[in-house]
């Protein structure tokens, strides 16, 4: 048992940032400055601008004094009524859905330098921080069971971070994401992106908007009523992953990300009955294809719209095939998305060939065959980014290349499964089972094999 910790959370990464301060801060600069309040923050509609000069960053304040200092931390004095705003934050980066906008947060605006640009970090405790999460993540309307279930696998997944990044920096260990040799590249996105602070606000991490998803009393019900509870195997906080959709099958971590088998994100099929898998092997090409061409029963195969609704944000529902989709690309357009994507030039792209694929019938091999270059691609998440303009929705698909012309293809036909890389928690299957009754407990140990809840810290 121990106490409630705070954490940090990478916001936002410019060249600028203005910011506005809405309350009474005290502000530290340099080893120079003592610590003063920061009196020039009652103006809540004056926007700061952080620069770097001289390699250092840089304010003005109302009376144009400048203030400078290797970093800037903003601390509030009164945590629940004092708030800053940052402007201009990027959200679902790289994604279909991706824009920018204004957001407010609780708690100590840090703002450090990286390779020449500004990153803003924002400093609160745990359970605050999951206050908004949990709204970020899904829609604060969603059922109780399904909110108090993400709340524990957000806090498990939150704290599993940072006693990894804690276990990498104390024993200096080197963290291999890239396996690049003679006609393959295999990468795999985790913790190397990550020195300055615990997770980020986006969905590389979990989605952390700040109090403007802060609007919903069951939301502060289910984080209250799961304080300090998380998911354990054999000891050890759990590395619960999610994704939105698995498309009836959830894949294993090691497919995904470094090659460490995880008992509790074993392969599970997302129905209390499993039996519309018994014959399939989705990691064997025929018995895949079956699978991801047809919509077998699942918790996740729904087209409810109060259920979706209640499980996706407005910029999400801007999508509506989940469980199974389609992507078309033409010649033309996918050759030149791939030499743009990859960095590669492979000419004409001749075939796309599945060589190894995970337990829910995810890529995790693909080989790309060009008229001037052959390469195998890897884990799923590098080959979604190279097939997509911002990421294919999983790599659990099957590929029709037609209307050959000299052994070239003109057309691709992509069928796919799922929504994200499928590991763990299904955020669409789990709403479904929260709408039919399931209890928040009965939801997780359904995606988290063996796992058990016991309780990390008192709140």
């Amino acid at each position: 048992m121990t106490t409630q910790p705070n954490i940090a959370v990478g916001i936002l990464t410019a060249r600028e940032i203005s910011f506005c301060l809405k309350g009474d801060f005290t502000a530290s600069f340099s080893e120079s400055f003592e610590d003063r309040n920061m009196q020039f923050a009652a103006n809540n509609s004056y926007n700061y601008v952080a620069k770097i000069e001289h390699g250092q960053i840089c304010i003005s304040d109302l009376w144009g004094e400048k203030l400078c200092g290797k970093e800037l931390v903003f601390r509030p004095r009164h945590f629940e009524s004092d708030s800053f705003e940052l402007q201009n934050v990027v959200i679902g980066i790289d994604f279909h859905w991706e824009q920018t906008e204004n957001q407010s947060f609780q708690g100590v605006l840090k703002l450090v330098q990286n390779a020449g640009r500004i990153v803003a970090v924002n400093l609160l405790p745990i359970e605050s921080y999951l206050l908004s999460v949990i709204s970020s993540e899904m829609s604060a309307q969603s059922s109780l069971a399904l909110l108090k279930a993400h709340a524990v696998i957000s806090r498990s997944w939150l704290l599993a971070q940072i006693l990894k990044q804690t276990e990498l920096q104390t024993e200096a260990l080197s963290y291999q994401s890239i396996v690049s040799d003679e006609g393959r590249y295999i990468r795999w996105y985790d913790r190397e992106d990550h020195r300055l602070f615990h997770v980020c606000a986006d969905d590389h991490c979990q989605r952390y908007q700040g109090l403007s998803k802060l609007t919903n009393e069951a939301v502060k019900q289910a984080v209250a009523e799961t304080a300090g509870m998380v998911l354990s195997y054999e000891g050890k906080i759990c590395d619960a992953r999610f994704s939105k959709s698995c498309g009836g099958v959830t894949e294993l971590f090691e497919n995904c990300w470094e090659p460490v088998a995880h008992p509790y994100l074993a392969s599970v099929v997302d129905f209390s009955d499993a039996t519309s898998l018994a014959a399939l092997n989705l990691t064997i090409e025929p018995d895949a294809k079956t699978w991801i061409e047809t919509k077998p029963q699942a918790f996740c195969n729904t087209t409810d719209p109060e259920i979706l609704s209640h499980v996706l944000n407005n910029y999400d529902q801007k999508s509506k095939d989940f469980y199974r989709w389609e992507q078309v690309y033409e010649q033309d357009e996918l050759s030149a998305l791939i030499e743009l994507k990859s960095g590669h030039k492979f000419g004409l792209i001749k075939a796309l060939i599945p060589l190894e694929r995970g337990v829910s019938g995810r890529i995790t091999q693909l080989r790309i065959v060009g008229t001037e270059l052959e390469l195998t691609v890897g884990k799923e998440l590098e080959i979604r980014r190279w097939l997509s303009n911002s990421h294919l929705y999983s790599s659990a698909f099957v590929v029709d290349a037609q209307d050959s012309t000299d052994g070239i293809p003109q057309r691709f036909v992509i069928r796919g499964a799922g929504w994200g890389h499928g590991v763990g928690l299904c955020q669409i299957g789990a709403a479904v089972m929260g709408a039919k009754g399931y209890a928040f407990d009965e939801i997780l140990l359904h995606y988290f094999t063996d796992a058990v809840l016991n309780q990390y810290y008192e709140a």
